[in-house]
């Protein structure tokens, strides 16, 4: 599944699948499905992902733009 708004990045190789990032969304917008970690519309761009992933597999892309 593809991101409808593009705010940030996940490095799908680096990523452990903690989970981390989906149970700190507030928006409910990650989701963990067959070990990828994916975002949908829910997205705003908050980047508390980012902050908590514990490896950095999440960044935020610059200009943050619908696809």
């Amino acid at each position: 599944m593809k991101n409808a708004f593009q705010w940030i990045s996940i490095d799908q190789e680096t990523c452990m699948h903690c989970g981390a990032c989906v149970g700190t969304c507030p928006r409910n917008a990650l989701f963990l499905h067959d070990l990828t970690v994916a975002a949908d519309e829910n997205c705003n761009g908050c980047l508390m992902c980012v902050r908590v992933c514990p490896i950095g597999a999440i960044e935020k892309v610059s200009g943050g733009k619908r696809r």
